[in-house]
């Protein structure tokens, strides 16, 4: 198939961080293309069923009255967008429709002038030197090449950034096991008349605590976590628990999905025989890909750690910032450690993590950036990762409209146009 256009930027991955990167580019002026594997745009919010949003505010102080907006710029778009639509369950804005969710990122993409591609898979890229000069994507029409000028992996697992040769890690440095694969789903007909929500939580985990003592449970997990949804009596469980298989693995990702069903009817059938809630409750939905929590992270020019987290360090050439706990569930089985950030402290994200080693075209965006495994534990949920993509879709525009690499971006210029959107916290 003959290639008849060529764009400024492409964006690989329909995530949040990729959307934040093609709507940023293309309000930028630019000519931007989005290649998606599927058929919507969200992400881990709407093929994995994550919901709900992570906290994506700092309280200004422990009265937990006023809040700093961290996660800004688009995302906050994103929001106002499902308020609009009566989409929230709750005042914070955070358990939301993912139906909406779709039907709003296809109207806010289409309205910025992005091409969408769904349904294709990039396969491959053709490379001069350091520079990517195309995709090689599959789809119904064919295997193709699609051009550009500047690219930005938003996969997630940096397949793209991998492709090229970029180098990367995976997992944590000690033995590159990452964060367990869960397989989100939900449960309807929960009847909650007669009891409370956190009683029943209660309930739900003592039973589960036992269950599990007595070695009747072969989910790894200490506990069981649910969540409310938009809807009263359905329920979403991000509690299945897959450990110790690697999330770029294709043959380990085939076993993680078949062990993380068996984990969801082995709670479904517990929770119907034994609480009174669930008795004729109906398991009516699962993710359609299990979700990996950490993969592949690039090497970049600068590498975010959990030291300069824990120093709140605003970097100066920060993109996004963020105070998300470090929230690491164990990658060897059972346990699940946090460590929260104090009321008014936050950390930004430099520019430089964006950037793999060397390249001269293309930036990485999403939980796939450069960091430790300690600190990708924290910027990895979806509100940052709409800022950092927001930031990564300016860096882009820039690197075209400058005729200059992804390194010598002029960071102030950058800065300075994310703050003018309100995309960015000094």
């Amino acid at each position: 198939m003959e290639l008849k256009t060529k764009y400024d930027v492409v964006v690989v991955g329909g995530g949040f961080a990729g959307v934040g990167a093609a709507i940023a580019a293309a309000r930028e002026g630019k000519k931007v293309r989005l290649i998606e594997k599927y058929n919507a745009l969200g992400g881990a919010a709407v093929y994995d069923l994550v919901n709900p949003f992570m906290r994506y505010w700092a309280w200004k102080d422990d009265n937990r009255k006023e809040k700093i907006m961290l996660s800004a710029g688009i995302f906050a778009e994103i929001v106002e967008k499902i308020k609009e639509m009566d989409g929230f369950r709750d005042p914070g804005c955070t358990h939301f429709n993912d139906e909406y969710l779709k039907f709003i990122l296809n109207r806010m993409m289409l309205d910025a002038g992005v091409e969408i591609l769904y349904q294709t898979s990039v396969v491959g890229v053709k490379m001069k030197g350091k520079k990517i000069e195309a995709v090689t994507v599959s789809n119904v029409s064919g295997t193709y090449d699609i051009c550009a000028d500047q690219f930005i992996d938003a996969t997630g697992d940096a397949n793209l950034a991998a492709f090229a040769g970029f180098p990367y890690k995976i997992g944590r440095e000690s033995d590159g096991l990452c964060q367990p694969m869960t397989l989100c789903f939900r449960v309807a007909n929960v009847d909650l008349e007669g009891t409370d929500y956190v009683s029943l939580k209660k309930e739900m985990n003592d039973l589960y605590k036992r269950l599990k003592e007595e070695g009747k449970i072969t989910n790894p997990r200490e506990d069981i976590l649910m969540f409310r949804t938009i809807v009263d009596d359905i329920m979403h469980f991000n509690t299945t628990r897959v450990v110790k298989l690697d999330p770029t693995n294709a043959e380990d990702v085939t076993k993680a999905e078949i062990i993380a069903r068996e984990q969801i009817f082995e709670l479904y059938d517990i929770l119907r025989e034994n609480i009174p809630a669930f008795k004729n409750a109906m398991l009516i939905s699962s993710g359609i890909q299990i979700g990996a929590r950490e993969s592949r992270m690039i090497i970049g020019e600068h590498m975010l750690t959990k030291e300069e987290m824990l120093a709140y360090t605003k970097f100066e050439d920060g993109i996004a910032a963020c105070n998300y706990d470090i929230d690491i569930h164990s990658p060897d089985g059972s346990g699940t450690s946090h460590f929260y950030f104090p009321a008014g402290t936050y950390y930004t994200i430099p520019y430089g993590c964006l950037v793999p080693k060397d390249s001269e075209n293309l930036l990485v965006a999403g939980r796939c950036i450069s960091t430790t495994h300690e600190a990708q534990a924290s910027i990895r949920i979806m509100p940052t990762v709409c800022t950092i993509g927001e930031a990564a879709g300016v860096a882009a525009a820039i690197a075209c409209s400058d005729k200059v690499g992804v390194k010598q971006v002029d960071v102030k210029k950058l800065r300075d146009t994310l703050r003018e959107k309100g995309a960015v916290v000094d």
